[in-house]
């Protein structure tokens, strides 16, 4: 028997053990079309694992990490169907590695395993760099370049799985149902009544995407909105959206970067847009939107963040998972912790008023929008590439699941800039929050 032939048959044996370890109840698929289930009974009645090239498990043996897992997938050498990895993730026991080791016998997997890897690798090129960008702007490494890279992949795309507003950040769940257009309508309400909005006030949203909150919040509240945004794609689909409203006296959208903002705002909102700043530029943050906001005003931090660990050194380490998602989706990327983000806050002249955490809300929002990609999966490889799209989905529900086991969370914070009134500091917010929810 040759090679190819002999890894093949490998890799089926290697299939059936894992399934007793790993009885997820799903067909893996081999490149030859023959069927292992992996597990003794079907668990799911449409999800299927296709491994489409027979290197794809040699390379993994060979190298057990996040980043093989993601080439391979990106590269289409092993895929999904019928279903996503929240899917997927959802049939998984309950064991402990540990456990499913010591039942099923570290020694048996090491034989089953060692014929599979002295095989002949995946083919090389996933069509993406080292950093996880395609290999066209693999030079691009400034935050006026990765922005783009992230939002201008096509309007068309992101409508594909957003809400008609095109909100892309978390969504709120007043109750915990399914529908992601209400959830981003809640979302955007919610954030206008922590800000206190009145009519005639002056509001800067940092990082506004399409629009969507400025153009509630005039149309609702009767503020005069000012966007920023590094998007090209963004601003031009976010102005049109304005006109369309019928709010363009009131609403500006302008591509500029947030640090060169002049001027001074009632209330200003930075929702999903922190993420992108990253730690060296904190200070700089922190110090422009002090600046731009008025003694008094009212900001509101809406970001995610990592569990804090007993050092900033142990913190700063990157987990694979973190690493990928800022690799492969946000190049250039750094996401803080709530400790750092408070105290970063009261060391620029803020009050910290209300810290609530929506993390529960981010793994609805994104298992919602991976479901809804995943329905429209044709469509986005027309427009993107199917290396692109899969790294997608594989982003949108890991995502999902690292919200979910609490990896990931999400906090929205309330803070005013101080302001004096005699030897007294100001009460800048009512006495209690029963105005957010009447």
């Amino acid at each position: 028997m040759d090679g190819p032939d002999r890894t093949l048959r490998a890799s089926r044996n290697l299939i059936r053990l894992l399934g007793e370890a790993f009885p997820l109840g799903i067909p893996v698929e081999f490149p030859d079309g023959s069927t292992i289930l992996l597990g003794e009974a079907l668990r799911h009645p449409t999800l299927r694992l296709h491994l489409r090239d027979a290197g794809f498990l040699p390379s993994l043996i060979r190298r057990p990490r996040l980043d093989t897992l993601l080439k391979g997938y990106a590269s289409g050498a092993v895929d999904l169907s019928g279903g996503t990895f929240i899917d997927v993730a959802a049939l998984r026991p309950s064991e402990k590695p540990k456990a499913v080791l010591k039942r099923v016998g570290l020694a048996r997997l090491l034989k089953a395993a060692l014929p599979v890897a002295i095989g002949k690798g995946m083919q090389p090129g996933s069509g993406f760099d080292g950093q996880g960008r395609p290999l066209a702007r693999a030079a691009a490494k400034e935050n006026a370049a990765d922005i783009p890279f992230h939002y201008d992949l096509s309007n068309d795309f992101y409508r594909l799985f957003l809400d008609a507003r095109m909100v892309y950040t978390c969504a709120y769940f007043a109750a915990w149902h399914d529908d992601i257009d209400r959830a981003q309508a809640d979302k955007i309400e919610m954030i206008c009544r922590k800000l206190r909005l009145k009519p005639g006030e002056t509001l800067l949203d940092i990082g506004c995407g399409w629009g969507a909150l400025l153009i509630h919040a005039a149309k609702r509240y009767g503020v005069n909105g000012h966007g920023v945004t590094l998007s090209p794609a963004q601003i031009e689909e976010g102005r049109r959206r304005v006109e369309e409203a019928g709010v363009g006296h009131l609403v500006t959208l302008e591509l500029k970067p947030y640090e060169e903002m002049q001027g001074q705002f009632d209330k200003i909102a930075s929702i999903g847009m922190y993420e992108h700043v990253g730690f060296k530029a904190h200070e700089t943050y922190f110090s422009a939107v002090n600046r731009l906001l008025k003694p008094g005003g009212l900001y509101l931090h809406h970001a995610i963040t990592r569990r804090g660990r007993k050092s900033e050194r142990a913190f700063h380490r990157m987990r694979p998972e973190y690493k990928a998602m800022t690799s492969y989706i946000f190049p250039g990327g750094e996401v803080d912790h709530i400790g750092h983000s408070t105290t970063m806050l009261e060391a620029h002249g803020f009050e910290v008023h209300d810290v609530e955490g929506w993390r529960e809300h981010y793994s609805r929002t994104c298992r919602l929008w991976c479901e809804r990609l995943h329905a429209h999966r044709a469509e986005a490889e027309a427009m993107i590439g199917p290396e692109r799209t899969r790294i997608w989905l594989a982003y949108l529900a890991g995502v999902s699941l690292a919200f979910g086991r609490g990896s990931l969370s999400l906090f929205q914070t309330l803070a005013s800039k101080k302001k004096r009134e005699g030897d007294r500091l100001a009460l800048n917010v009512p006495p209690s929050r029963a105005d957010l929810y009447r």
